[in-house]
């Protein structure tokens, strides 16, 4: 969802193809309906229908987990990753740090609200993506086998993603062209126009590298 940016004018590069996941941001339909491997499969079509030839990913938060599936599934039409606040596996600690009252919730009617650091309107979080979301970790004993560059972005004045993430998703990841770049001052939506950018002058240097 570019709507705190500016749009998707001021942020993409001009043959970019920029993407809600369905029932996020601006596309249509109801979040409680959605689920990390619908919202990967969604993706999956853009780049099969959609895209043609070698394509660089570039995943926010949550894309960030959902490039991964695809440079896995896809690994002949990605040929980059840049991921900002990449944030695979975050089921896992949303769970972890679900309150008594909120893990009641989600027994007795399927989800709770989560309060949102961005938005009046909390998440809702529904017992259906904490579970669904666990067919498709990858931060395990086995190494990601990504077969393309990967470059992470990550502020760190995030609090919603832990600098951690980062350096561990590097550490897990098997292919050797591996970079974290840490932004001073750089919060989750890493939106400001240095930090965007940053982002498309990450995207363009990949750009190149295929293009040789």
């Amino acid at each position: 969802d570019y709507s705190g940016v500016g749009g998707p004018e001021q942020c993409c590069a001009p043959d970019s193809l920029p993407r809600d996941p369905c029932r996020r941001g601006q596309s249509p339909g109801s979040f409680t309906d959605g689920s990390l491997g619908r919202w990967a499969e969604d993706a999956e079509w853009v780049l099969e229908s959609v895209t043609q030839g070698p394509q660089i990913i570039v995943g926010a938060s949550m894309g960030g987990w959902i490039m991964l599936l695809l440079a896995l599934r896809h690994p002949t039409r990605v040929a980059g990753l840049v991921g900002a606040a990449a944030a695979p596996d975050f089921v896992l600690r949303w769970w972890e740090g679900c309150t008594v009252e909120q893990r009641a919730a989600l027994e007795s009617t399927g989800f709770f609200m989560r309060p949102s650091r961005y938005s009046e309107e909390p998440y809702l979080v529904t017992m259906h993506l904490l579970k669904e979301g666990h067919r498709h970790l990858l931060m395990g004993d086995i190494p990601i086998g990504v077969a393309c560059p990967v470059r992470l972005l990550h502020g760190l004045r995030d609090p919603d993603v832990p600098l951690q993430v980062a350096v561990a998703l590097a550490e897990h990841i098997a292919h050797d062209d591996v970079e974290v770049t840490l932004v001073k001052g750089g919060d989750h939506r890493l939106s400001r126009p240095q930090d965007l950018s940053r982002l498309l002058a990450v995207v363009d240097a990949l750009c190149a590298g295929v293009a040789e």
